[in-house]
């Protein structure tokens, strides 16, 4: 079924009077895979973030871990607490360059929904086990989410997104198709994931080009909530020191900053200090960065955006460099730390178990998901139980692992 606006005319809306003309716009929207009539009191990207937030996949978010596993604490980010982060930098963004605030919004709630449980040793162990049926890949798995597993409503399968949300969630890389026609280097050894293929033969997502500038302000806005609170849940969790990441010469300069200004602070109100002018140095970069862009392309509309050939919302070079070292700090002093590499390969072996299971045994499953799948062929019973596994919080696999085998281990 084609796409069909949910308005014929196009009306000004909510927010024209600040709006770029490069600017997505709801009244101009593709329109939803199936036709839907308008609401009179919200905008279709309005009802696009509405839908994500009511949806079981955003709910299951909360017991959803990034780094650490929930025995850590409770100040500890989960995939909700992220994703509610990276939701206020979205708009903070597109507030800043005149985007859709609610597009950017509804990207932001939703790029995390197709991750896995125990975060991306989860994905890396489904990953593995998918080997030959397709693999596992979590933007992929947000897309089968909000077009085909979620299903809340009497019409369709999935929330019926705008075309705008589903092309920022598929392209929260960038493109993924080159010029050539052929996959980006992402793509380039495993070739693009089935599920978006199989979606794009019902919508044309335009894989071959960027997102809209409001899916770049999501995406800028996932790298900032990493970096920042990843600082913040290492120095909680003791694995490194304040004085260690003075190796990154940016968080140094800050550290010095604020030691000039707050001099005798406590560790905990100089980590919050830091956390919080990480963020502002960030958005302020991308806001400063991006207006040159965009003025340089003078776009008239957001498909000129689209067509770029770039991205026209990025960090400055120096802010590239700043990004690039904090993640070099971080990953052999956090996502590499020996405490956590006992607990990520427990996790991959709670994950590698489940599958193995039910793929031995397809009614070990609940009803639901075990209902015809002993006459589906094993590619197609192997994304059935992929679905089931990435669908998991870490507490309900860790109950199926206990509920189906004799040892379960405690991942602290």
């Amino acid at each position: 079924m084609p796409s069909v606006p949910e308005t014929a005319a196009a009306p000004r809306e909510p927010g024209d009077r600040w709006r770029a003309v490069y600017a997505c716009r709801s009244s101009t929207s593709r329109g939803r895979l199936v036709a839907e009539p308008g609401s009179p009191t919200r905008s279709a990207f309005q009802r696009d973030r509405d839908r994500i937030i009511h949806s079981n996949a955003f709910r299951r978010l909360k017991h959803k871990t990034q780094v650490f596993v929930s025995h850590e604490g409770d100040h500890f980010r989960t995939r909700l607490t992220h994703t509610i982060e990276v939701g206020q930098i979205a708009r903070a963004l597109a507030r800043a360059l005149g985007l859709d605030e609610d597009l950017a919004e509804a990207l932001a709630l939703a790029h995390d929904l197709g991750h896995t449980p125990f975060g991306h040793t989860g994905e890396d162990a489904l990953h593995a086990c998918m080997a030959g049926h397709g693999g596992f890949d979590h933007n992929a798995q947000t897309l089968r989410i909000v077009t085909r597993l979620e299903r809340r409503y009497a019409g369709f399968d999935g929330l019926n997104l705008t075309w705008e949300t589903l092309e920022g969630l598929v392209k929260h890389n960038g493109p993924l198709l080159g010029p050539d026609g052929l996959p980006t280097a992402r793509y380039a050894e495993e070739g693009i994931p089935a599920a978006i293929l199989e979606y794009q033969q019902r919508q044309d997502l335009w894989l071959d080009s960027h997102a809209s500038a409001e899916a770049q302000a999501a995406a800028l806005a996932d790298d900032i909530a990493y970096d920042a609170h990843d600082i913040d849940d290492g120095l909680r969790a003791g694995m490194f020191s304040i004085e260690e990441l003075r190796a990154v010469p940016f968080l140094a300069e800050l550290l010095d900053e604020i030691a000039a200004l707050h001099p005798g602070l406590e560790k905990q109100r100089v980590t919050n200090e830091l956390v919080r002018r990480v963020i502002t140095r960030f958005v302020e970069d991308v806001i400063r960065h991006s207006q040159g862009l965009i003025a340089a392309l003078a776009p008239a509309d957001a498909d000129e955006i689209r067509r770029a050939g770039a991205p026209v919302v990025a960090f400055s070079p120096a802010i590239v460099a700043a990004d690039a070292a904090i993640k070099g700090f971080l990953y052999p002093n956090m996502y590499r730390h020996p405490r956590i590499a006992v607990i990520r390969r427990e996790a991959a072996d709670v994950v590698r178990d489940l599958f193995g299971h039910f793929m031995a045994d397809p009614l070990a499953m609940p009803a639901e998901w075990a209902a015809g799948c002993e006459a589906l062929d094993e590619t197609r019973r192997a994304r059935r139980i992929a679905d089931y596994i990435a669908g998991m919080t870490d507490s309900y696999a860790l109950d199926e692992h206990r509920r189906l085998f004799d040892a379960t281990p405690a991942l602290r």
